[in-house]
């Protein structure tokens, strides 16, 4: 995720990185070339191959008009449903860092193991995000969790369950030791299932794409709509046509490669979430929570 200064206004709009640019350029290019090429057809009355200046040219604008209309609509619908999934996976990462607040911070008032508590959390919230992102296995999270937890998980095909897993088994030892009670022991249950149901929520986002026919058919709109737009342009623009076209290609393809980015909240891209903060965030909080009545106890 790239921070910036919201009030940079002339920062902002000149940036390249993070903008839909490097993705889209080529293809920008490409269609600028193109209006190029129709533009000095008509020009100089020449007939190439299909493009023949007495039987092209007289398209008629208002279907045309209509055609961006209807792209312009399935490139809206096709962001508000990117947008939707990345507040989505955004808000259930929200709930996973409250819900490891408060498991962590009810250990520690009634468990003399929250520490071991801390480090399943943090181990549990490092594995799921490395498997969003396609990794499954404990790296990075050895640190915090124990052998054998380790080796059961790295034998699971989602580690990040094998953890919950162990996690619960920490809630019962202490209720068998006697150390909280069936209350106690219902409300930490429940706040490991939040953990769980967010784990939930954030599978479903990565692996249920967005639908392939409405993903092809918006690619195939906003291609015949720039395949056809120099030749309504280009009598009416000139040599302007290809400044025009380059401009509302940049603006098309560029929405779209937004949408696409947006799409899976949780990779590696410049505008995906920033798991790893939301990771130290987790493991900084815990830990601390864990560490508090220990540090009450010190003169």
């Amino acid at each position: 995720m790239i921070t910036y200064d919201r009030k940079s206004w002339w920062k902002t709009a000149f940036s390249f990185r993070g903008t839909a640019l490097p993705r889209s350029l080529k293809r920008v290019v490409i269609f600028a070339l193109y209006a190029v090429l129709i533009q000095a057809v008509y020009g100089l009355g020449l007939d190439v191959g299909w493009i023949s200046h007495g039987g092209v040219f007289g398209l008629d604008t208002a279907g045309h008009a209509v055609l961006g209309s209807l792209v312009g609509f399935m490139i809206v619908f096709r962001m508000n449903a990117s947008n939707a999934r990345y507040w989505e996976g955004r808000t259930h990462w929200g709930a996973l860092i409250n819900a490891s607040r408060n498991l962590t911070r009810f250990a520690s008032q009634h468990t003399s193991d929250a520490e071991g508590l801390a480090n399943l959390v943090t181990g549990y919230a490092i594995c799921l995000r490395r498997n969003l992102q396609g990794k499954r296995d404990t790296e990075e999270a050895d640190l915090y969790l124990p052998e054998v937890v380790t080796k059961v998980a790295n034998k699971f095909g989602s580690p990040p369950t094998a953890i919950a897993a162990a996690i619960s088994d920490w809630i019962g030892t202490h209720y068998r030791q006697k150390t909280i009670d069936s209350l106690m022991l219902c409300h930490m249950e429940e706040l490991l299932s939040r953990l769980v149901d967010a784990q939930g929520g954030c599978e479903k986002i990565q692996k249920t794409p967005m639908p392939f026919v409405y993903v092809s058919m918006i690619k195939q709109l906003i291609f015949i709509y720039l395949l056809t737009l120099p030749i309504v342009l280009c009598q009416r623009c000139g040599w302007w046509s290809p400044l025009l076209m380059l401009i509302i290609s940049l603006g098309l393809f560029g929405l779209e490669e937004a949408s696409v980015e947006t799409e899976d909240p949780f990779g590696v891209d410049d505008n995906c979430l920033d798991l790893v903060a939301c990771t130290i965030t987790i493991a900084r909080d815990t830990m601390q929570m864990a560490l508090i009545p220990v540090l009450n106890r010190l003169p």
